[in-house]
């Protein structure tokens, strides 16, 4: 079934959008999650979602290697591609954020939507790559209980309390590129 055909009948969580679409495709309910203010976001999380610039680059700099794609599951409908992704560091595999991420391709030119379409590298791997010219705009910051799928994603056991944002990526007139939900698994300091 595809992620349209659940639009008018799932609960529509704005600050979730579009995981939410991922998670009503499988008939999965949401995990617990609540909208929380930038100063209630610990550290090391704050350091990592607190910020305007995208989570590719904030990522690589804070494990210090690149990162890549793991896709989980991925949608197109016509101009607009959404997916669910894990991004893993390059060196050694370790899941450094799950997420999901709508894509207007028609605000790319046709090598940029193919090597997103590739489905290698993250966008903002992607976007600095190609040297675009965009801005990274936070809507809400999130608290949430991890799940089933996001403890087999992130390789965790139990519930944890993880931290992440909604967010969305706007070209230099002003488009939307990207809109973001992304997860952070239980982080320390420095932590490689």
């Amino acid at each position: 079934m595809s992620l349209a055909a659940h639009n008018s009948a799932r609960q529509t969580i704005p600050v979730a959008y579009p995981l939410d679409e991922f998670y009503a495709r499988s008939g999965t309910p949401l995990p617990p999650l609540k909208q929380i203010d930038a100063e209630e976001v610990p550290e090391p999380y704050k350091t990592l979602l607190v910020h305007q610039n995208d989570m590719t680059s904030t990522l690589e700099t804070f494990h210090k290697g690149v990162l890549h794609l793991r896709v989980l599951g991925r949608e197109r409908r016509q101009d607009e591609y959404y997916r669910e992704v894990v991004l893993h560091l390059e060196s050694s595999e370790k899941a450094v954020e799950f997420g999901a991420i709508k894509i207007n391709l028609d605000r790319f030119n046709a090598a940029a939507r193919r090597e997103i379409l590739a489905e290698r590298w993250p966008l903002g791997h992607i976007l600095k790559d190609r040297a675009m010219l965009y801005s990274s705009q936070p809507k809400a910051f999130l608290q949430i209980a991890s799940d089933r799928l996001i403890n087999s994603v992130l390789n965790l056991s139990g519930v944890h309390l993880l931290y992440g944002r909604r967010n969305t990526l706007v070209d230099n007139r002003g488009r939307v590129l990207a809109e973001i939900v992304e997860i952070l698994p239980p982080t320390k300091p420095n932590d490689d």
